[in-house]
């Protein structure tokens, strides 16, 4: 593991400190100052003569005779650092064991350089952690992308603005928990280990709990647990729940994501829709954010078409009352992936994702879905073929589903064994019957409005992040043979 020139140079130096009686690995260090802090008023605490101690990871340093300059990185910032042999006296040596990526303590007083530069010069210094491996000389920025998804550590280290990213992403889910908290609605959590996965449509993860000797799976969705709460009475719920869904990855799927699911009681989808709107309003503060060269405005209504109305428009096939036959010709004709097992749902979904989807820039819902792809929602009180749901779309990107929750036990029993015989035709993502949840609907459901909205790709709209992965700090990565020692592979884990 440690055998280049550079990395042997660093053992070296950490086996001098150690011949010194110096722990380059100490327990604690008492901080008085951040970065942050010290920039705040820098002029006060000048003209007050305050001495901070400060701490950070060295990112530079270049010696001048008897006095060197440096730069140390908090969570907060970098500033720079003044070392200086007549203030340090034989520590000054020192300087020699530090290498650039090794942690320091820093104490000192802050003055300004004639180039208006914050700096502290060091009266004492600290070994805090030496770092063995030495950073990228040149980072450019990462060229190697699966080398920032796979090394992340070095990629927030190197680069300010991925860590900006990730600081956009709690901020926004914060702001989501406070808008929701304020109109009342309770904040739970839900099973992650499910014994019938359901509430969207996915192949699971399954494993198995020894001790019960029970397949188990790893929850694609939160929807049936949350359901279960509205009839035991919690009348607005949500959750911001890990899902995960074993299918491939691309620019916007990664096989665990962040999710969050509200319901609320007597409501429905077009309350559901308001509160989309008000929300993206919310986190855009009102103005406009720029996404891949688009420019989206949260502040004016949404446009609102309904799902065949959408293909009509922008194939210009009317596939209403088309057979499966008809569709699966079509699909063919036209060259859009199919599979032979497809039944009537999954071929709309097909053209629609071929031909709308990459359409929707500006803020849109796509309202009023065909029932056999929507064994959750209620069917559409105009039109019996129809459900009433709804699915936020952004920048060609769908971002939620929602719907006016379907609450008749014996309809969800009929549409749990419709989908038992899309499965039983080869389609894995069907959801399976979840008869715990049929038995606690059958005590009473009230009218419901349900939704689910994907944190990640919310994130990728307001941190103008083109993939899924750049808001993910640890993505899913192929793993490489290398990476992951052989005899830690027993059969199980193979599967």
């Amino acid at each position: 593991m440690f055998n280049t020139e550079q990395e042997l140079v660093r053992i070296k130096k950490l086996e001098d400190l150690r011949a010194r009686n110096i722990n380059p690995y100490p327990y604690k260090f008492e901080i008085s100052h951040t970065v942050a802090d010290i920039r705040k008023d820098p002029a006060g605490l000048i003209a007050q003569g305050t001495v901070v101690t400060s701490a950070g990871r060295l990112m530079a340093i270049r010696g001048h005779g008897k006095s060197s300059f440096g730069n140390i990185l908090d969570g907060t910032g970098k500033i720079q650092i003044y070392f200086k042999a007549d203030t340090l006296g034989e520590k000054y040596e020192l300087l020699q064991l530090l290498d650039i990526g090794d942690f320091i303590g820093v104490t000192g007083q802050i003055f300004e350089t004639h180039t208006k530069e914050i700096t502290i010069v060091v009266s004492d210094f600290s070994f805090l952690a030496k770092s063995l491996h030495p950073l990228p000389e040149k980072w450019h920025g990462i060229q190697d992308i699966e080398m920032r998804y796979r090394k992340r550590h070095l990629d927030l280290i190197m680069n300010h603005e991925v860590k900006e990213v990730f600081h956009t992403r709690a901020k926004l889910m914060y702001n989501i928990r406070e808008f929701l908290n304020k109109k009342g609605f309770v904040e739970v959590e839900t099973p992650v280990l499910q014994p019938v996965y359901g509430g969207g449509f996915a192949e699971p993860f399954k494993t198995v709990y020894n001790a019960l000797g029970q397949e188990v799976y790893l929850r694609i969705s939160d929807e049936l647990y949350l359901k279960r709460l509205v009839i035991g009475g919690f009348d607005k719920v949500y959750e911001f729940g890990k899902d995960f869904r074993n299918e491939g990855m691309d620019r916007s799927h990664n096989p665990e994501f962040t999710q969050l699911e509200l319901y609320q009681a007597y409501a429905d989808y077009n309350d559901m829709m308001n509160l989309v709107e008000e929300l993206f309003k919310t986190l855009s503060e009102g103005k406009e954010i720029e996404y891949q060269g688009q420019v989206i405005n949260f502040s004016l209504p949404w446009k609102k078409i309904a799902f065949f109305d959408a293909i009509k428009e922008y194939s210009g096939f009317d596939l209403k009352n088309s057979t499966k036959e008809e569709l699966a010709k079509l699909a063919t004709e036209k060259g859009i992936t199919i599979s032979k097992d497809y039944h009537r749902g999954k071929l709309l979904e097909a053209f629609f994702d071929e031909f709308v989807e990459p359409k929707l820039i500006n803020p849109t819902f796509i309202i009023d879905y065909p029932k056999d792809i929507s064994p959750l929602a209620k069917e559409h009180r105009a039109d019996p073929t129809l459900v009433e749901r709804f699915e936020p779309f952004i920048a060609g990107i769908e971002i939620g589903n929602a719907f006016s929750e379907l609450n008749d036990p014996l309809e969800q029993l009929k549409r749990f064994t419709a989908q038992s015989g899309f499965r039983e035709k080869g389609d894995f993502e069907a959801q399976p019957t979840d008869e715990d949840f049929i038995e606690a609907m059958s005590y009473g459901m009230p009218p419901t409005g349900g939704l689910g909205l994907g944190i990640d790709r919310i994130t990728m709209f307001f941190t103008n992040s083109h993939s899924i992965k750049d808001v993910l700090l640890f993505p899913h990565m192929k793993t490489d043979k290398g990476d992951v020692p052989q005899n830690n592979l027993n059969e199980k884990s193979k599967d």
